[in-house]
């Protein structure tokens, strides 16, 4: 009979284990999972604000003690003026194994679309062309996304207005999944390089990234840290 309680008390005991596990899990699958989505109030240079669709997913290489590198983003949102739905992709090229951006910057200017991104470590920087202030600019035509020219961005265009650096762990962080303007700004504060302070124009005298000589499993370390004074 002794032997019976004791099963007893050991599967109850079991029990919670196993509820507490699945009360973990269930939790992950809200902050922490691979795939992840959210949204931001993006204040854009007149003043006004659009509501964006942003989300992730990790799967891509890394190393021990990291987070999976992102292998898909996507920004989205609702043209204010036209009604477009505007999607903005970046997958996992073959070449680097995970994405090839980080948005930083989305801007509206007559009626046209701007998104900034910043290359996603040194061997996406060096695949588009090692840009120098380290920018890719797109702009949004015929329903498509084309690269442009830094000097086409509007001068307006100044502001980091979407969360930059890990942004799915900083939603993490936050605990909700909406994120409004002045939390962005919160967020994308401090950085020591004056690129991620604001949108520069003028070329860094600084070699942003050096070239690589051999592959190093990358990312999702963003080519910025907000607590070291050096790059």
């Amino acid at each position: 009979m002794e032997y019976c309680n004791s099963l007893v008390r050991a599967t109850r005991g079991l029990g919670l284990i196993l509820g507490l596990l699945l009360n973990l899990t269930a939790c992950a699958g809200i902050f922490g999972s691979a795939n992840m989505n959210w949204q931001e109030e993006v204040l854009l240079h007149d003043g006004s604000r659009v509501i964006v669709e942003r989300s992730v997913e990790r799967g891509g290489p890394h190393e021990v003690g990291q987070r999976p590198s992102y292998i898909k983003e996507t920004v989205s949102f609702t043209h204010p003026t036209t009604g477009e739905q505007i999607v903005w992709e970046d997958k996992a090229t073959p070449d680097l194994r995970n994405s090839n951006f980080l948005p930083m910057a989305l801007d509206i200017y007559q009626d046209k679309v701007y998104l900034v991104a910043s290359p996603m470590g040194c061997l996406a920087y060096n695949k588009w062309g090692r840009p120098n202030p380290p920018y890719v600019v797109f702009s949004h035509q015929n329903k498509t996304w084309k690269r442009v020219p830094l000097q086409e961005l509007p001068p307006e265009t100044k502001a980091l207005n979407l969360i930059f650096s890990s942004p799915d762990t900083e939603v993490e962080n936050l605990g909700k999944r909406f994120v409004d303007a002045e939390a962005i700004r919160n967020i994308n504060s401090g950085y020591k390089q004056n690129e991620y302070n604001s949108i520069i124009r003028e070329p860094l005298r600084s070699e942003w990234c050096r070239q690589p000589t051999s592959f190093k499993a990358p990312i999702p370390i963003p080519p910025h840290d907000k607590s070291s004074k050096d790059r």
